[in-house]
């Protein structure tokens, strides 16, 4: 057989080379490189293919977010929610709350003074006069408060117009008695949380009246003619568990109760929530009181409890 010729194959060399280390930057040859034209790393071309990049990128973004926040804003009104009653997050049990109440997280809940120091006295009686300021003075409200007027059960407001609640002639819980906090009777104002459009059921009929509603809240009602019994009751009582009654006796200013004229919230301007101011007339001192108030209402759902209370609010009275 003929011998066949070997093929020699071209010889690969390699070569390795270890990394160098880069050569050391002063600050100024960073900010401008004379050798390359680089500044800060990068050549002019560069900068601008980057300048570029992020300025379509940011533009586009905004305009994205620009759409979404006016896509939702024509959702929206200004005058009513787009979710009401059963249909919001709020649903159709109202809040109550109370005043004066103290912003720190500490005392929230809680009333506690020194009679005898003016200091305090007084800082109660600013939280109170703060929070009764648009009721004092119509000229803090939206429009002057022009659209505010005197009603009763015969008289409910007209079209545009909200009744207006006198703060002046609330006797011991007026600005001029101090609320009685001077005399250690002080005043407490309750008052229910808004929920546009609600509208509250009342205890019209006295043989329909709840069986646990208190006897002295039975009687009041039944005392009353029929238009003056649609209202949302207020009571208060004492918590303590204690044979001697440490509370004390209580009177509820102008009313009460929240009369049916005040309602239905519908956010007109210079609209402002009517209360009840509870004076607590002789509570005893140097003791811690805890006092429950309740708002009566066949649509106001009650749950007592230190946790999901609804319907009802609970605070503390110490007075030293």
């Amino acid at each position: 057989m003929p011998s066949e010729k070997r093929v020699s194959q071209p010889r690969i060399v390699r070569t390795y080379e270890f990394p160098t280390k880069p050569e050391k930057q002063t600050l100024g040859q960073y900010l401008y490189n004379t050798q390359d034209g680089k500044i800060m790393g990068r050549t002019a071309k560069s900068w601008a293919q980057l300048m570029l990049f992020y300025a379509c990128f940011y533009t586009v973004l905004a305009a994205l977010f620009a759409i979404c926040m006016q896509g939702l804003l024509v959702t929206l009104n200004h005058q009513y929610p787009k979710w009401q009653l059963d249909e919001s997050r709020i649903g159709t049990n109202p809040g109550v709350s109370y005043r004066p109440q103290p912003e720190d997280a500490e005392s929230f809940n809680s009333i506690q003074y020194v009679a005898a120091n003016k200091s305090d006295v007084t800082m109660w009686v600013n939280m109170i006069n703060d929070f009764l300021a648009p009721y004092a003075d119509h000229t803090l409200l939206p429009g002057g408060g022009k659209n505010q007027v005197i009603c009763d059960f015969n008289t409910p407001p007209s079209r545009g117009n909200v009744c207006a609640f006198d703060v002046k002639n609330l006797g011991p819980c007026s600005a001029s008695a101090g609320y009685g906090y001077n005399r250690s009777a002080p005043c407490i104002f309750i008052k229910i949380n808004r929920i546009y459009g609600w509208q509250p059921e009342f205890y019209e009929d006295v043989d329909d009246l709840p069986t646990e509603m208190p006897d002295d809240l039975v009687s009041h009602i039944r005392s009353l003619p029929a238009p003056d019994r649609r209202q949302v009751w207020i009571t208060c009582k004492e918590l303590t568990n204690s044979d001697e009654n440490q509370l004390g006796p209580v009177e509820y200013l102008p009313s009460q109760g929240f009369p049916a004229y005040y309602y239905p919230y519908m956010n007109i301007d210079g609209y402002l929530s009517p209360l009840v101011a509870v004076h607590l007339a002789r509570p005893k001192p140097k003791t811690t009181i805890s006092i429950e108030c309740r708002a009566w209402a066949k649509n106001i759902i009650y749950r007592g409890g230190s946790r999901d209370r609804a319907g009802s609010v609970q605070v503390s009275l110490r007075i030293d």
